[in-house]
């Protein structure tokens, strides 16, 4: 797989965990070109960027005509913010439900690796060994836009953490690792809040993988044609047919009409732990 890592030069978090990739050494540096530092190893391509990564649409594209590279993922070590200040390590897929306050395109998602970011947060999980740091998903959120499958791999959440050399090494190695391929089945997240907890148990303890997930705060106030849209936008960016509602996050009212509309895309929709052995 060619990997394509974003080192954003205005992120202390993003230039904190490249520099620890580049520490492991073996990179070659390549002729700038378009205002991007280039450096490779193997089938990595590493880019230095001097914009915000959330604004930079069409990275992908601009890399694969700056540097004649075709990546099939896109990882963007990063910050990650948060009002509560609790240090955390996150992953999340990509793309706006709504509006694009933060990057991207409105109501647009980008394609989401699921296996990719789902076997991160479990190497994460495994790594780990800053007992304050608290591993998580996030909700499918932000920009850029892109059309090859991307997710952000973040420290937060706040300038207590970013530089931190040591969740830095930890979500270094994970990326270095990469993901195994490794076959679960795939499904969308429905409900709960933006943290996941209920999909990231799900990740950490059964064979599935997670691609968009879709929280309680995108879907409320919204009309069945809006919410139908979203899903269909979940399933079709992380091609999958198979949704799991966090019933617990919400009424019973509301899960049936989710669930009602999801069935009506096709979807398939499981609540409980043990109907994942059907997958």
């Amino acid at each position: 797989m060619k990997r394509l890592i974003v080192r954003c030069g205005l992120d202390v978090a993003s230039r904190n965990i490249c520099d620890a990739i580049l520490a492991a050494g073996d990179w070659s540096d390549l002729e700038d070109a378009g205002g991007m530092h280039a450096r490779r190893r193997g089938d990595d391509l590493m880019v230095d960027i001097s914009v915000l990564h959330i604004r930079y649409d069409g990275i992908d594209e601009a890399v694969k005509k700056l540097f004649g590279f075709e990546p099939d993922l896109v990882i963007f070590p990063s910050e990650h913010t948060s009002s509560s200040g609790m240090p955390a390590l996150t992953v999340h897929t990509l793309g706006n439900f709504h509006e694009a306050d933060i990057g991207g395109r409105p109501g647009t998602l980008v394609p989401a690796p699921a296996a990719e970011v789902s076997d991160a947060l479990r190497d994460i999980n495994h790594i780990n060994t800053l007992d304050d740091f608290k591993v998580c998903f996030e909700a499918t959120h932000h920009g850029p836009y892109l059309r090859t499958p991307a997710f952000f791999i973040e420290i937060g959440s706040d300038d207590r953490h970013w530089g931190d050399h040591r969740a830095g090494e930890t979500l270094a190695q994970v990326i270095c690792k990469g993901s195994r391929g490794n076959g679960f089945p795939t499904m969308i997240g429905i409900g709960g809040g933006h943290y996941c907890p209920r999909f990231t148990e799900l990740a950490l303890t059964a064979d599935v993988n997670f691609g968009s997930i879709l929280p309680n705060y995108q879907l409320e106030g919204r009309s069945d044609e809006d919410v139908a849209r979203m899903i269909g936008a979940a399933m079709d960016a992380s091609s999958s047919s198979v949704g799991f509602i966090h019933r617990k996050s919400m009424s019973g009212t509301e899960a049936a009409r989710l669930r009602r509309i999801a069935e009506s895309l096709g979807c398939g929709i499981l609540a409980k732990d043990s109907e994942l052995a059907g997958l």
